[in-house]
């Protein structure tokens, strides 16, 4: 993994990886992106309410691919689920997510 990929999401190879074995998707953008425009089925909690919900996260018992609208926050919510004990990884934006869907 190169350092684009922490920045901006996981190559596409290693989503469908994610996907294909069941990954729940996580969407961390504002309450207002998410209501704009959102994946269908995605798990919604905005990155600023992430460190108080990770319990819900946890109770999914399945590993996580994270995005949000570039791959800057999914990164830091990939890198604190993580450090939580969940398999997740950084989607990057919306639309790389979208595009292996």
């Amino acid at each position: 993994m190169g350092i684009l990929d922490v920045i901006f999401g996981n190559s596409t190879n290693q989503l469908l990886e994610y996907l294909n074995k069941g990954a729940a998707i996580l969407d961390v953008r504002t309450d207002a992106e998410y209501y704009s425009n959102h994946i269908d089925n995605a798990i919604h909690i905005p990155l600023q309410e992430l460190e108080y919900r990770v319990d819900e996260v946890k109770k999914l018992k399945k590993p996580v691919v994270v995005y949000c609208a570039s791959g800057m926050r999914s990164a830091n919510a990939s890198r604190f689920l993580v450090a939580n004990g969940i398999d997740a990884i950084n989607g990057g934006g919306i639309a790389k997510v979208r595009s292996v869907l």
